[in-house]
């Protein structure tokens, strides 16, 4: 990496905190968590939109739908990182072990329902050429249910993930070892 990764020890206890949860929970220490930490205040901005927009209880879109943006774009972007870490919670959400690399490879002959072809559609047109962005691309989300609150979110969630696919990709961010097989292979028992 080009930018040292924080030692937790040496970061705000609210972001060590932060980060001790993750890591219990994951059973590690995703390597962005201590890229942004770094920055405390960035850090806390940064998590805080994310949580906003990833963990969102209201609209019509799954936490696998929101996975499953993050990896088709990602993936555009070319962004390893966020494709390995966000592909491996799309598995565990969509409980498919096959779906992130299809999607990360080409949505539009993924094995997902029109639905989600539409939404990751609209997610490309806002990734590639958000100007062109017109009201025929919102007609097509309500077609499949979307509404225009499910559009904003669509695209807040591309718009966000593209600042993060830019500060990976600069500082050489690595996706941990474990991302890899997340999803893929049952998740050993805890004693």
């Amino acid at each position: 990496m080009r930018y040292p990764l924080a030692d937790i020890d040496n970061v705000p206890e609210d972001i060590r905190e932060h980060i001790l949860a993750v890591a219990e929970k994951s059973g590690f220490v995703p390597n962005v968590f201590l890229g942004l930490a770094r920055r405390p205040a960035e850090f806390r901005a940064f998590f805080a939109y994310y949580d906003a927009l990833m963990e969102k209880e209201t609209g019509n879109l799954t936490k696998a739908d929101r996975e499953m943006i993050v990896t088709a774009t990602s993936a555009a972007n070319g962004c390893l990182y966020c494709v390995v870490a966000h592909g491996a919670v799309l598995r565990i959400f969509a409980k498919d072990p096959y779906v992130a690399d299809q999607v990360a490879v080409d949505h539009r002959h993924a094995d997902i329902t029109p639905r989600q072809r539409a939404m990751l559609d609209f997610a490309m047109k806002v990734s590639q050429d958000p100007a062109a962005v017109n009201d025929a691309d919102h007609d097509a989300l309500a077609a499949h249910g979307f509404d225009d609150e499910d559009a904003w979110d669509i695209a807040a969630i591309t718009g966000f993930f593209g600042l993060s696919n830019r500060m990976a990709l600069i500082g050489g961010m690595q996706p941990n070892p474990e991302f890899y097989l997340m999803g893929r292979v049952p998740r050993e028992k805890k004693g």
